[in-house]
């Protein structure tokens, strides 16, 4: 019986972990490395430790009510789009409202997660921790890893011939850079298409003396705020757009989203960044060939001289240095595990990855999500299938190609890890009971409280979470009384 649970990591997915195991009467001691809550999302201007964290300016890609905690909304204050410091402060009051920080041990790092030698029929783990250079070992019953895709930068200096070699000027992971100043009257070269390259070249084009961005592939870029100003992802994430996606002829989908797409501006003319475009201050370019010691030459055969920064925006690969050798080489990457969580070859299923998925959508709703079903395995409420079930599972989803970046539906995912939990609602059973709340569910946006309608952990709030997402959404936005429509003047 699973009593004691170790959670490494108080960001997100750790805090939301921590509540889980709460909620179904588990003891959870976290481990937090830093000084406090947040993970990534804590902000510091220090580039030491080792620590990943956001940079000065960036906001949230997902609207704060598709975002949240199924069972805590955010403040219907806040903006739609949150800053850090605001993402910060919301996971301070969900921490509080909870009581969640009396089980984090701040500045302790876990430096080994290892099977107890009765592991087999156990499931124990040792876990050896260290706080302020002391160590401690500790035997936990289960492991909750919550340490996040954002771990090591990947910079593969190998497919940039001359970057280490020729190249004078100055080469840094996007995770190093923190503000504009350091670029200020700058050449520089961004490397990656991603929702990261896109911003710093946009931020950096402010100051630096010109932006390239480099891109190896095409991409499609989306606004954040859809028509009539909504947030895109609330008008776009619906079951309703879900059932079409399933209906309707994956070609006649995808000439669809073409339209769409173009709609706000032509990508063939264009490719990215329509105004930085237009105004010259972003030029985009295609794969680097290589780099001579003041240049970067492309793949068209052009080249760009006094390249002065060259910041490479290629993302990261996850590592768990703490877990035991035996045990993290049983997955590759997360593609491994079977539905993205349980390494399935484990004697026992007391070892759980938290959050180390890419959706469509927000990953914090999955990462809470996947912490519900878990802990309910934990608790004895839910049972794994079979090895050979899950292993047959991993295969069946696993691509016969590795396809970097390759993100799941957000509500294809959360719907099936919310089934296994048994919190997934029926639509068409609200549509007999209650047909308000049915259309909602179905027409308006897949927002975390659809997953507290029913099941364990059912959240009486649930049902009025969902009918009023669009006052919290539009509430930051009625900051004055809007006048009257003006009357016309009668004739005298």
């Amino acid at each position: 019986m699973v009593r004691r649970v170790a959670v490494i990591g108080a960001g997100a997915g750790g805090l939301a972990s921590v509540k889980c195991c709460l909620d179904e009467g588990l003891e959870p001691t976290c481990f937090e490395r830093s000084e406090d809550i947040g993970g990534l999302w804590r902000y510091t201007d220090s580039r030491d430790g080792g620590r990943v964290s956001v940079y000065r300016s960036v906001i949230t890609n997902t609207s704060k009510e598709m975002s949240c905690f199924s069972d805590f909304p955010c403040p219907e204050d806040f903006p739609s789009f949150l800053p850090h410091s605001l993402l910060l402060e919301y996971f301070r009051m969900y921490a509080q409202h909870f009581d969640l920080l009396r089980h984090i041990r701040f500045k302790t790092t876990a430096l080994s997660v290892r099977k107890c030698p009765d592991f087999a029929t156990s499931g124990q783990w040792e876990v050896v921790t260290e706080t302020n250079g002391i160590q401690e070992s500790h035997i936990f019953d289960a492991v909750m890893v919550c340490t996040g895709h954002y771990q090591e930068p990947y910079l593969p200096l190998a497919s940039f011939p001359g970057i280490d070699t020729c190249f004078k000027g100055q080469y840094l992971h996007s995770r190093e850079y923190k503000d504009v100043e350091a670029f200020r009257g700058k050449r520089v070269l961004v490397v990656g298409i991603g929702n990261t390259g896109g911003d710093l070249s946009v931020e950096l084009s402010r100051v630096a003396a010109k932006v390239f961005l480099s891109a190896r592939s095409n991409t499609w870029v989306f606004s954040r705020v859809s028509d009539h100003g909504f947030p895109l992802d609330m008008v776009r994430t619906t079951r309703f757009n879900h059932f079409l996606d399933w209906l309707l002829p994956s070609a006649l989908m995808k000439r669809i989203k073409f339209w769409k797409c173009n709609s706000w501006f032509n990508h063939v003319n264009y490719g990215l960044l329509p105004f930085c475009l237009l105004s010259g201050t972003v030029v985009l370019k295609p794969n680097v060939k290589e780099f001579t010691e003041s240049s970067a030459v492309f793949e068209d055969g052009t080249t760009e001289e006094n390249i002065d920064v060259v910041l490479f925006a290629t993302g990261y690969i996850f590592s768990f240095p703490f877990l035991e050798d035996s045990v993290r080489s049983l997955f590759d990457d997360n593609r491994s595990l079977y539905k993205r969580i349980f390494p399935p070859q484990l004697e026992k299923p007391t070892l759980a990855i938290i959050g180390l998925v890419q959706l469509t959508g927000s990953v914090m709703v999955g990462a809470e999500m996947q912490a519900r079903w878990v802990t309910g395995i934990f608790a004895g409420w839910n049972k794994l299938p079979p090895t050979s079930r899950m292993i047959a599972d991993v295969l069946k989803k696993k691509p016969p190609v590795k396809r970097e970046n390759l993100k799941m539906s957000f509500i294809s995912y959360t719907d099936e890890i919310a089934s296994c939990a048994g919190v997934k609602p029926s639509v068409l059973r609200l549509l007999l009971t209650d047909p308000r709340l049915a259309l909602a569910v179905f027409f308006g946006p897949c927002t975390p409280y659809q997953y507290r309608l029913v099941g364990r952990g059912k959240w009486s709030g649930a049902r009025e979470a969902i009918l009023t997402q669009w006052h919290r959404t539009l509430k930051p936005l009625r900051t004055r009384p809007s006048p009257p429509p003006a009357r016309p003047e009668l004739p005298p």
